[in-house]
């Protein structure tokens, strides 16, 4: 996993040299379901799993002292992840992680879930040690997902370490144990980079616990600065604890909405009533009003009646007044006419001889 800086393009050439020639057809990686490495195994033994082949790719790509070694590794690990697919181990890692837990209850992890990476390649160059780029570690440890990869330094450079961080959840946990038990089954972890020979080489790697924690040293001090130590149990009653306050936390809030929403309830009931009130009274003020507009326009009606018929009959007493003045205005007429009559009718008698 990881050259030295300053391979950078000739490792790149030779890498994809390797991935464009070989690989891509002149040397058969795959035999049905089975897989080998066309660089190390000739014999038909050599076949196993995609997961085995890809560690294989990947420890050897990162522990050979040989440039060429590590580029075909390299470029076999390429065509693995492109071609084949990425090996889905680290998930099935996980799952056979979890009945585990119970044996690890009581150690203290540090946490977030920290990965320590040691004899990373380094170099004299320019007065320091430099050596690979986190990127370029990152990468090469991205079926373990890391989110973070942190090189230390000192005084005199790079000190072949680097933290790789996996984050707080349980997701990240299964990956750095994935990441533990790669280089465990490779014989790559912590015990054997403690029992490990002069010259030996090779990236080695495990889960940072309470011994890495107060080491004394760049990786000690990063650790207690960036995180604190934790048992599954610790972190576990942490989840139960904070579970708790959030379920009081939100049955407090319930209580409240709830007593909120009784007092919303009321109030609604109490304008609701009032409404239906109102609209009865407005009910009534419609009726009451109907009845009176009524009364009155009977009373009118009748006050309108009583006027014609008053008219009326005033008109009949005055037809027969004028009937009556007729007559009598014709009286003295016949009463002059009559005299006029006699008195001509006298004259006469008294004219004639006795």
């Amino acid at each position: 996993m990881g050259h030295n800086l300053g391979e950078g393009s000739e490792f790149d050439d030779w890498k994809a040299k390797i991935y464009a020639g070989p690989i891509s057809g002149e040397l058969k990686v795959k035999n049905g379901e089975r897989y080998k490495c066309p660089f190390c195994c000739t014999e038909k033994k050599g076949y196993c799993k995609i997961d085995g082949l890809l560690r294989h790719a990947l420890i050897i790509e990162g522990a050979s002292t040989k440039f060429e070694e590590r580029a075909t590794h390299s470029a076999l690990v390429e065509h693995l992840k492109s071609s084949l697919g990425k090996s889905s181990e680290p998930q099935s890692q996980q799952v056979a992680l979890k009945p585990r837990l119970a044996e690890n209850r009581g150690k203290q992890y540090v946490r977030p879930w920290t990965g320590v990476l040691v004899n990373v390649p380094t170099k004299w160059e320019d007065g320091c040690q430099v050596g690979a780029r986190t990127n370029r570690l990152k990468e090469q440890l991205s079926r373990f997902c890391p989110l973070k990869v942190t090189a230390l330094w000192n005084s005199r450079g790079h000190t072949g370490t680097a933290i790789i961080e996996f984050g707080n959840d349980w997701s990240g946990f299964g990956n750095a144990r994935a990441f533990e038990s790669y280089f465990m089954t490779e014989g790559h972890g912590k015990r054997d980079w403690k029992k490990k020979e002069n010259g030996y080489s090779g990236l080695f790697g495990w889960v940072a616990m309470d011994e890495d924690y107060f080491y004394q040293g760049p990786t000690g001090a990063h650790l207690r600065k960036k995180g604190n130590l934790k048992t599954i149990n610790d972190i576990e009653n942490e989840g139960i604890r904070k579970t708790g306050k959030l379920v009081a936390d939100l049955a407090s809030q319930l209580e409240v909405k709830n007593r909120h929403l009784n007092e919303l309830e009321c109030e609604y009931n109490g304008i609701i009533t009032l409404l239906d009130k109102m609209v009865e009274e407005k009910e009534k003020l419609i009726l009451s009003h109907k009845k009176c507009i009524s009364e009155e326009q009977q009373q009118a009606r009748r006050r309108s009646q009583a006027i014609i018929d008053k008219n009326q009959k005033l008109r009949s007493e005055l037809d027969s007044k004028l009937n009556e003045l007729d007559v009598r205005t014709k009286q003295p007429d016949d009463l002059a006419a009559r005299s006029n009559c006699e008195r001509r009718s006298n004259e006469q008698e008294k004219q004639m001889p006795s």
